[in-house]
């Protein structure tokens, strides 16, 4: 691929397959925000998927009602989205046991490693969100 250091195949894997989860998440969101009931016509799914997810997550916010389902899973995808920005901004290191990994810090400046364990509760994670926007889905098709 590069002559630049990477991390071993199993972490890169680890590493791609958080990105898909989170952008496929992303997408779904989108689409169950799109079968609701909301005031702003302009808010499409083009201009939507222009949003960051950070952004994305604002503007369905203050469009559906504090009842809502979808909220329960904009806190979940909040959450993973802070998360995956940890992933985004990380920076490569040579680790403790001399390993190419990621690393990141916390808002106290604290550094950390982005480890598989982090990677594999990340995605673990998304598949929680995505069985919730799943089971959203399901229950407006059964309206």
């Amino acid at each position: 691929y590069t002559r630049q250091s990477l991390a071993d195949r199993e972490y890169r894997s680890l590493l791609g397959t958080s990105i898909y989860v989170f952008n496929s998440n992303n997408s779904f969101l989108i689409e169950n925000f799109l079968y609701t009931d909301f005031d702003d016509k302009r808010l499409t799914w083009y201009s939507l998927t222009d949003k960051t997810s950070g952004g994305l997550s604002e503007k369905i916010r203050g469009q559906i009602s504090n009842t809502d389902d979808l909220n329960n899973a904009l806190d979940l995808f909040d959450n993973l989205t802070e998360r995956r920005n940890r992933i985004i901004h990380g920076f490569p290191v040579t680790s403790d046991n001399g390993e190419q990994i990621l690393c990141t810090k916390d808002k106290e400046n604290t550094q950390y490693y982005i480890d598989k364990k982090y990677m594999e509760k990340f995605i673990q994670d998304n598949e929680k969100l995505a069985l919730l926007l799943d089971n959203i889905r399901e229950s407006r098709s059964s309206e």
